[in-house]
């Protein structure tokens, strides 16, 4: 095996949550560039067809299914599903939403359904693809550079579920990493081009970006290599981590 074998995902099933735009594209097409059949899973469904043909251009296939993973129904669901495709092997929980709400006035709905979709979708999607990883696997938790640092805006939802979900990665890759051979790893990214980051107020992500060591947002590619590297066998001694790729936003 070469070190460029280490990054090969050919012959397994990768399941990606969240794949309709932004982020998830791009996860998924590296994924099949890489080898892997994707699994796609996200609320709108309709969405999932052009990242379909993105996989299939790889030469893969795909599968396309409508899942909401704050729905623990809906994560087995699509582990089932993702099995009988074939042998599932990674897991990328990328389905993510943000409400951006001033905490004097954030509601306990507006509250708890940040950490439904963003932690509790997480812990389900990986409790199903576990089930279903019978040869051992990588899971990748999407987390963000916002359960590190303050963004300077009003986040307090979505910051709690993403540092949330760094303690779960530490917490699942203690119990299934030896047991059962899953390695559970976080990505924390920084500003990368997504239908979240479209949303802040103008002049916001320009004036963060004069901060930044690397002063740019991220190119989503940058990000799909670090999640191909957290899934595949070049990380093979890696898990419990968390992966951060922010062009050095949180050292300022």
């Amino acid at each position: 095996m070469t070190i460029l074998d280490r990054f090969r995902l050919d012959g397994r099933v990768a399941i990606v949550t969240g794949a309709s735009s932004g982020l998830g594209v791009a996860f998924a097409q590296a994924l099949a560039e890489a080898g892997a059949d994707v699994v796609l899973a996200a609320r709108r469904v309709e969405k999932l067809a052009d990242t379909a043909k993105l996989v299939e251009r790889a030469g893969r296939r795909a599968l396309c299914l409508r899942a909401d993973v704050a729905a623990p129904g809906d994560c087995r669901d699509v582990a089932e599903a993702a099995a009988a495709f074939g042998p599932v092997t990674v897991l990328v929980n990328n389905a993510g939403v943000a409400d951006a709400v001033p905490a004097s006035r954030e509601t306990p709905e507006q509250f708890r359904g940040v950490l439904d979709v963003n932690l509790c979708g997480a812990y389900w999607m990986a409790q199903a693809a576990a089930a279903v990883m019978t040869g051992g696997g990588s899971i990748v938790n999407v987390s963000s550079v916002l359960g590190l640092v303050s963004a300077g805006l009003p986040q307090a939802a979505y910051a709690s579920s993403k540092a949330g979900l760094l303690g779960l990665t530490r917490d699942l890759a203690a119990q299934w990493s030896h047991r059962k051979n899953i390695r559970v790893n976080a990505l924390a990214p920084g500003y990368f081009a997504s239908e979240m980051t479209a949303r802040q107020e103008e002049g916001y992500i320009e004036g963060l970006v004069s901060r930044i060591p690397i002063p740019r947002t991220g190119d989503p590619e940058e990000l799909a290599a670090a999640v191909l590297f957290l899934a595949s066998d070049a990380s093979g001694y890696v898990t419990g981590t968390t992966l951060t790729v922010d062009g050095g936003l949180t050292i300022t």
